[in-house]
């Protein structure tokens, strides 16, 4: 079986939950920015948790089945059309041979999950079939679809009957306004002074046009204050440079002090940038789901407060689990 692209969307990647591993010699995690969401689409197909899938930023493909196949959209707001003819997100529905899915405007959200019984079948790549464009490494050809592409579709071991749903407690973040990103203080926290670091946390930010895979950009703060000093050897004399450290899924450099970058799935692995802290594991999702403009506010956690969050996020996922078994 196979899915044939007739549009291929702004920016639509095979995706699953990444390749943990090689981030030590470069090689970014990858994977869905919005992990509950494609696991909660796989769950709705029968797929097992990690099978790949097809990621949407913004604007949904347009994509014609060769086969019957059962299909589920999760994530942002993308509401699926069979023939023109509406269905439901976060809900399992059946697809006939000759059939095209498509997608209306973007309602809420930023990245869509759809999931085919069966997963997107590309090869392999160091563990994980995800993309990562960047590098043309992994998913179809290592990079976003084009028209006229064929993607391979796995057989399903599974028959999930048609309409099953997950409900709304248990679809992942609900976004306030403005959105709360919480962070833990990092390494570099030192080099900035105090008045600075309150600011950080109690200016409101706003999610730049520069927001992809690779790092969300934050703009409309003030600017931070840096402790003096002599530059180290190898630093650089601009002060939010640093001798060159590793960077963590989630960090948050700060190029020039003025505009704070979280770094996400498609993120270099190491740099020359100070880092203020790090975005907790459990609000990583969300920010995949950010659009430009939205508001954000940073929140101060300690590593209790993050491993508690990390906790709740995981059980989510069990509950999430038990209800799809």
């Amino acid at each position: 079986m196979a899915v044939r692209v007739l549009k291929p969307g702004l920016a639509t990647t095979v995706q699953d939950l990444g390749r943990p591993g090689y981030y030590h010699i470069g090689i970014p995690l990858s994977g869905g920015m919005d992990r509950h969401a494609l696991v909660a689409a796989n769950l709705l197909v029968g797929n097992d948790a990690g099978a790949a899938v097809l990621e949407a930023v913004f604007m949904g493909p347009e994509l014609e089945f060769t086969e019957d196949a059962t299909v589920a959209v999760t994530g942002a707001e993308l509401p699926p059309k069979l023939d023109g003819e509406p269905r439901e997100t976060w809900t399992s529905f059946k697809v006939k041979r000759g059939q095209i899915l498509s997608f209306d405007f973007l309602k809420r959200g930023a990245r869509g999950y759809i999931a085919v019984a069966g997963g997107i079948d590309v090869p392999v790549v160091l563990g994980s079939r995800s993309t990562y464009a960047l590098g043309a490494l992994g998913g179809f050809k290592g990079r976003k679809l084009e028209a006229g592409d064929e993607l391979p579709v796995g057989h399903a071991s599974v028959t999930v009957k048609d309409g099953r749903t997950v409900a709304s407690d248990l679809r992942g973040h609900p976004a306030g306004m403005p959105t709360e990103l919480r962070a833990m203080p990092g390494l570099y926290w030192h080099r900035i002074t105090e008045a600075a670091g309150n600011g950080f946390f109690s200016d409101t930010w706003k999610v730049a046009p520069e927001a992809d895979r690779i790092g969300y950009r934050f703009k409309g703060g003030k600017p931070l204050e840096f402790v003096p000093r002599e530059p180290p050897f190898g630093a650089g004399s601009d002060p939010s440079n640093i001798t060159d450290a590793c960077y963590p899924y989630g960090s948050i450099q700060v190029p020039g002090g003025t505009e704070p970058i979280v770094l996400h799935r498609d993120a270099v692995s190491g740099g020359g940038y100070f880092m203020v802290g790090t975005v907790i594991a459990a609000d990583m999702d969300l920010i995949g789901q950010l659009q430009p403009n939205t508001p954000v506010k940073f929140v101060k956690v300690d590593m209790n407060q993050a491993l508690a969050a990390r906790k709740s996020r995981t059980e989510l996922l069990g509950k999430l689990r038990s209800a799809m078994a």
